[in-house]
C-alpha cells in the first residue's frame, strides 16, 4: 500500500462515512468523503445534480475525484459513494478497498425514514434491493478485504489490524 489510503465501500447507510471519520480520528490522519467533495465543488446535493445533470455527468465528476485522488491524496481514509466502484473498477490504484458488508435488511433499519427519503435510490425499495444485490457482487470482487460492519467497535478494530499489518 505505497499511499496508505485506505478506501471505504459499500451500500448507502453501510456506515461508511461514520466509520471513516472515527477511523481518521483515531489514526490521526485525515477523512475524505467522495461525495461531501463532489458537493462542495459543484455547491449542491448529490440527489439535486443527478436531477439537473443526470447520473451520466455525476460518474464523470466521480471519475475526476477519483483521478485528484490518485495523484494527490495519501495517508488517508476515503468514503466513496455506493457507485464508486461500479463505474471506477481500477479504484484500487488509489488506495486498499475495504468492502464494509451490511446486510439489505439492517441498511433498512438503520436509516431513518428522513435519510430513506433523501436517498433517490431508495424511493423504490425493490430496485434498491436489486441493485444492493448486483453492487455486493462488485464490491467483494474489488475488496481487499471485507468487513461484515455490524458492531461499530468490532469493525473499527478489523480495520485497524488490516491498516497495520499492511503500512
Amino acid at each position: 500500500m505505497s499511499c496508505n489510503n485506505i478506501i471505504l465501500t459499500g451500500f448507502m447507510g453501510s456506515g461508511k462515512s461514520t466509520i471513516g471519520r472515527i477511523l481518521a480520528k483515531e489514526l490521526n490522519t485525515y477523512f475524505l468523503d467522495t461525495d461531501v467533495l463532489i458537493e462542495s465543488f459543484e455547491n449542491r446535493k448529490i440527489k439535486e445534480i443527478i436531477e439537473s445533470v443526470g447520473e451520466k455527468a455525476f460518474r464523470n465528476m466521480e471519475k475526476r475525484c477519483f483521478e485528484w485522488i490518485k495523484s494527490s491524496v495519501k495517508n488517508t481514509i476515503i468514503s466513496v459513494g455506493g457507485g464508486f466502484p461500479v463505474f471506477i473498477p481500477e479504484i484500487k490504484e488509489a488506495g486498499a478497498v475495504i468492502y464494509l458488508k451490511v446486510e439489505f435488511g439492517d441498511i433498512l433499519k438503520r436509516m431513518s425514514k428522513k435519510e430513506l427519503e433523501k436517498r433517490p435510490l431508495f424511493q423504490d425499495i425493490n430496485k434498491a434491493k436489486e441493485l444492493f444485490y448486483k453492487r455486493d457482487e462488485i464490491y467483494s470482487k474489488l475488496a481487499d478485504i471485507i468487513i461484515i460492519n455490524n458492531n461499530l467497535e468490532e469493525t473499527l478494530k478489523q480495520i485497524k489490524e488490516y491498516y497495520a499489518s499492511n503500512k
